[in-house]
């Protein structure tokens, strides 16, 4: 149960607000190539609207670092917010000064203002009480619905709430209502997967997984320092040397816990191989552990060694399918599915078709958390490579939850409080 204080607990009526939202997308040559998070902002100011309100939106766009670059510029989602909500969306070329003063003091009810890229300002991550104010200006309450920055304490998610009444949007809300509940009480048997390329950035929710779920999956660039860790030879595959010590702490706690309950930890026993991941080089499927493949490839003579160990100038680019069978099985027992992280450089096209020659072993565990092969578990799915690459395929119809938050879920599955949402007021 989300304990802040919502747009729907406090008088709105007529009300100047501020508006923190997570405008942070894609951008291909001054285009939005996704426009997900935009749209998922939309139940929130449409609530606003229905109460008569002036609406200030503050938001950012990449890391400026602090400087103006027009590339990073707010204005194509001015312009994309506008299509969508067939309203007229005014645009400040900056989000503090006399000029923005004088729009914030002219805006009418029921009209939107979306100012300049907040971090165009180094007060911004600085968290600086005087940008702070600047903003709170002219604005009678402060909206937080900007989930993926939350986990940040910047002067847009914390100083801000100093200066006035502050309460969640309702789709900071339902992110954290939704990732809360599957961490604290999710419908067993619980499955995560988590990919990605440092085990350094998820070593918390792994460990927290390694204690709560059923069924634990690593994937991605990460599961080869994993693999490293075992012993196993893996080319030049990306790994991380300084996080080998992590990885084998984490095995050992991954197979005491195994010991102690029902409890499945898997890391890859077999990957897709080549030697450079673009889509016109060969690729072949390496199985380190059973050898299998090489085995059924040869017969009747006996595999050579090189057909089951990946040479020295190749590169681990996905899981095989061993792997991914074993995955999807994992998935069709199970009822609650948390996913963060896709297993293989879904980047690549493929000559064939969309899914790409390193994309299959993502593809495969998709197929089974959306009912290919019977079951159809809730879904929560975290991360924006993971997400965008879910939107690509036209595919978010299928999930339950699609978070717009990576390192703001992240925190939240690891059980950590997010400065953005300590700072709202409580239910009484």
């Amino acid at each position: 149960m989300f304990l802040k204080k919502t747009v729907r607990d406090i008088d709105l009526e007529n009300k100047t607000i501020l508006l923190r939202t997570d405008y942070n997308v894609p951008l291909i040559d001054d285009k939005i190539s996704d426009d997900y998070r935009i749209k998922q902002s939309l139940e929130t100011i449409n609530y606003l609207l229905s109460k008569n309100c002036k609406i200030i939106i503050i938001a950012h766009l990449g890391r400026p670092k602090g400087r103006v670059n027009d590339k990073l510029s707010l204005f194509p989602v001015a312009k994309r917010l506008q299509e969508i909500l067939s309203k007229n969306v005014q645009f400040g070329i900056d989000c503090v000064g006399p000029k923005i003063d004088q729009l914030k003091s002219n805006l009418k009810p029921r009209e939107i203002l979306l100012l300049e890229n907040l971090r165009f300002h180094p007060e911004e991550e600085n968290n600086d009480l005087e940008f702070g104010k600047a903003l709170s200006s002219y604005a009678d309450i402060f909206v937080q619905d900007g989930f993926g920055v939350v986990h940040r304490a910047h002067a847009s998610t914390s100083a801000v709430s100093q200066f006035l009444p502050s309460v969640a949007g309702l789709l900071l809300a339902k992110e954290v209502d939704t990732i809360t509940n599957v961490m604290d009480d999710p419908k067993r048997p619980l499955c995560a997967v988590i990919g990605g390329a440092k085990i350094v950035d998820k070593i918390e929710v792994i460990q927290r997984f390694i204690d709560n779920a059923d069924f634990l999956v690593l994937g991605g660039a990460m599961s080869n320092t994993f693999l490293k860790a075992q012993g196993h030879d893996i080319g030049e595959s990306l790994y991380d040397k300084d996080e080998l010590k992590l990885a084998r702490d984490l095995i050992q706690k991954a197979q005491a816990e195994q010991q102690r309950r029902n409890f499945v930890f898997l890391i890859p026993f077999d990957g897709v191989v080549s030697k450079d991941p673009k889509e016109n080089i060969p690729t072949r499927i390496v199985d380190w552990s059973s050898y299998v493949i090489a085995d059924i490839e040869n017969y009747p003579k006996k595999p050579p060694r090189e057909d089951f160990q990946i040479k020295k100038d190749e590169k681990i680019l996905d899981i095989g399918p061993f792997s991914g069978a074993f995955i999807a099985g994992g998935v069709q027992l199970s009822n609650t599915v948390v996913w963060n992280g896709v297993l293989g450089v879904t980047e690549v096209k493929g000559y064939h078709n969309q899914i790409g020659p390193y994309a299959h072993g993502t593809d495969l565990l998709i197929q089974a958390i959306l009912g290919d092969f019977g079951n159809k578990p809730f879904s929560l799915v975290g991360g924006g490579d993971t997400v965008g690459y879910i939107m690509e395929r036209g595919l978010s119809e299928g999930f339950n939850h699609l978070s717009t938050g990576g390192g703001a879920s992240l925190e939240l599955m690891a059980g950590h409080k997010l400065p953005g949402v300590e700072a709202l007021l409580n239910k009484d």
